[in-house]
């Protein structure tokens, strides 16, 4: 009797440790490599390194945007709580010689997504522009695949229009 119940056990036991391995918050933290060949929505001459801290409901991001002659870094913080929070978003670019445009406001929510798969990231923005005020919204979900990759999925809609982007990034 206990030959045949020790082969059941161990299934048990396999089979609820995929159940709580399927069911485990990802950790996003590590140093991720854009990956451009299986990406799309982006400037052709751009890269991306990522630099995360994830601990708790908490994610840290510092983003190193490489294009030629230009080389910058973002830094971001995301709450994982479903709670609206007040954030100040990064200023673009400018080109030499040229004023920067007045802060932009913004209002962020960051939560996990159903299953705690992933996480959603929604940012509404507003700006002054010579034109008047704008309104942008940037929804971001970030999941890892089953290569082990980041993948971020993008939806932005503002004055210009609607836009999809997708980043795949490698961990280093």
């Amino acid at each position: 009797m206990a030959k045949k119940l020790l082969p059941a056990f161990a299934a048990i036991m396999a089979v609820s440790m995929l159940v709580l391995a399927a069911t485990t918050k990802p950790n996003f933290s590590g140093t991720w490599n854009l990956d451009r060949a299986r990406s799309f929505g982006m400037p052709p001459d751009m890269t991306q390194v990522l630099t995360i801290t994830h601990k708790d409901d908490q994610i840290e991001v510092e983003t190193k945007v490489i294009q030629p002659n230009n080389e910058r870094t973002i830094k971001d913080t995301f709450v994982l709580d479903g709670k609206e929070r007040e954030f100040t978003p990064p200023a673009p670019p400018t080109l030499p010689n040229q004023p920067a445009p007045p802060p932009a406001k913004g209002k962020r929510t960051a939560a996990w997504l159903p299953g705690e798969i992933g996480i959603s990231v929604t940012d509404v923005t507003t700006a002054q522009t010579p034109n008047g005020e704008t309104t942008t919204q940037n929804v971001r979900k970030w999941t890892i695949n089953a290569q082990g990759e980041l993948v971020v999925d993008t939806y932005f809609d503002g004055p210009r229009g609607s836009f999809e982007a997708k980043r795949i990034f490698k961990k280093q």
